[in-house]
């Protein structure tokens, strides 16, 4: 199994690289591919020293799996190439999300969609796959009508510049700024760039992904995404309203039985899912469970996950384990 990771020198690339190792996928032959700046500096991965190459290099290579965290330019130039001499690309940028026909996928919800002419496969956006892991079961069982969404960001889903944004100014150091405006002490309600209407892109992907990813368009939701002052983990506000009434003894055994989600649920022991917690974990954790005792049929849930793992690299590196596991490269 020849595999080529794509952006092995950016956040999410360490990470992915990371969690190929700690997951024992079985490569015969590492790529780590990256800019042209980048090429011929090493990387290290499990225990051996790998060079960097560049894409017109990895393509003649022809990977079997090539997993892309590049960015959307990177992606639509290059993504195709890939697929062109046989390789399935998992793609972690938007480039190919809301394509009709790229399938985008959460394994543990629609990895079953996946066969050997999806040459070209959608990540998620970190926000989104958290969400919709809490969701599914519940989806399910009582049928979503309308989810409304805030979300409190970590700065590391903007990538290093915004990392180190945030470190110079706990320290209280001049430099290079990702946003706008200072991070520290703050929140800002602006993650990605603003639309015609309104909305952020971020915020326009959360509304559109859930319902490809379900392929379901019964359902809406509508969100605001906010970046906070924290170094990694996504956190979510998340209200749903279902067609049908609910149990909530139901609702935590349904996400409790559902792989890859932990209810982290008690009020009486403060326990509830915090980001620094889930830094580092693939899991997706739901608490702060409740009725909306304003409207019927109506549920609030708090949804935290690390977003470089399950959020990004995880998720990808899943989605290569059940193309392998089923034959489909």
């Amino acid at each position: 199994m020849k595999v080529a990771v794509v952006g092995a020198t950016g956040m999410v690339g360490e990470v992915m690289l990371k969690v190929l190792a700690e997951r024992n996928f079985p490569i015969t032959e590492l790529l780590l591919v990256a800019s042209e700046r980048s090429v011929g500096k090493k990387l290290p991965f499990k225990g051996k020293e790998y060079a960097i190459i560049g894409l017109e290099d990895a393509v003649a290579a022809k990977p079997d799996i090539a997993i892309f965290s590049a960015g959307g330019d990177t992606s639509l130039e290059w993504a195709p190439k890939f697929a062109e001499v046989g390789t399935t690309v998992v793609d972690n940028s938007s480039a190919w999300r809301m394509d009709p026909t790229k399938k985008l996928v959460v394994p543990e919800i629609n990895a079953n969609e996946l066969t050997k002419a999806d040459k070209i496969i959608a990540n998620p956006n970190c926000s989104t796959i958290q969400m919709v892991m809490a969701l599914a079961p519940l989806h399910k069982k009582y049928k979503m009508k309308r989810v409304v969404v805030s979300t409190y960001q970590s700065v590391s889903g903007t990538g290093v510049k915004a990392v180190r944004q945030l470190e110079n100014e706990i320290a209280g150091i001049s430099g290079e700024m990702a946003y706008p405006y200072p991070i520290g002490r703050n929140a800002l309600p602006h993650c990605d760039v603003f639309m015609e209407n309104g909305y952020t892109k971020e915020e326009m992907k959360l509304a559109q992904e859930p319902q490809k990813i379900f392929n379901d368009r019964s359902f809406s939701v509508t969100a605001t995404a906010v970046r906070i002052p924290t170094a990694g983990g996504h956190s979510e506000s998340v209200n749903v309203e279902f067609e049908n009434d609910f149990d909530l003894n139901e609702v935590r055994r349904l996400l409790n039985e559902s792989s890859g989600v932990t209810v982290q649920d008690n009020p009486d022991t403060n326990t509830y899912p915090m980001p620094i917690y889930a830094h580092d974990k693939d899991e997706v954790f739901v608490g702060r469970i409740r009725r909306d005792e304003t409207q019927r049929n109506t549920l609030n849930m708090w949804i935290v996950a690390d977003n470089l793992r399950k959020g990004a690299a995880t998720n990808a590196v899943q989605i290569a384990e059940y193309l392998v596991a089923n034959d489909l490269v």
